[in-house]
């Protein structure tokens, strides 16, 4: 299935995000979390724990990048990108729920997100609402 240009936008969007920020945790966490006002000690287990998903984020970007261009790779790009842009405010809002109002620049991140899971739930509706066609026995035979 070949993606159309909204959906190319939409996963190039949310690819490039991803892998950004993963790659920022991965390799400068330091630098990425006091730009939310987070000051890491040196504690190589908490280190080790942010860089861990730092890297699963930065391999979901790949993943939704090369939806855009490897077809056979499309859906499971777009459910990387609805996945991740989706759970991340999720987790967001439980957090401010639970623990109170974060930073603003946490806060400016759920947004962030929060309009890219939008972006991504408009560029992708017609696939993930409409119904396969179902094939007869006949066209199943060949």
């Amino acid at each position: 299935m070949k993606p159309t240009l909204f959906e190319k936008v939409a996963l190039g969007l949310s690819g490039l995000t991803a892998l950004s920020i993963g790659a920022f945790i991965l390799f400068a966490p330091h630098a990425f979390y006091a730009s939310y006002g987070i000051t890491l000690g040196e504690d190589a287990s908490l280190l080790s724990e942010l860089r861990a998903p730092g890297a699963g984020l930065a391999g979901f970007g790949l993943l939704m990048l090369l939806g855009i261009w490897r077809h056979a790779v499309l859906p499971v790009a777009m459910a990387a990108a609805l996945t991740v842009f989706v759970a991340f405010p999720v987790g967001r809002l439980v957090g401010l729920a639970v623990d109170g109002m974060p930073s603003g620049s946490v806060v400016g991140a759920l947004v962030i997100e929060l309009l890219i899971a939008a972006l991504c739930l408009a560029a992708f509706r017609q696939r993930l609402w409409t119904p396969e066609p179902r094939l007869s026995a006949a066209q199943r035979a060949h």
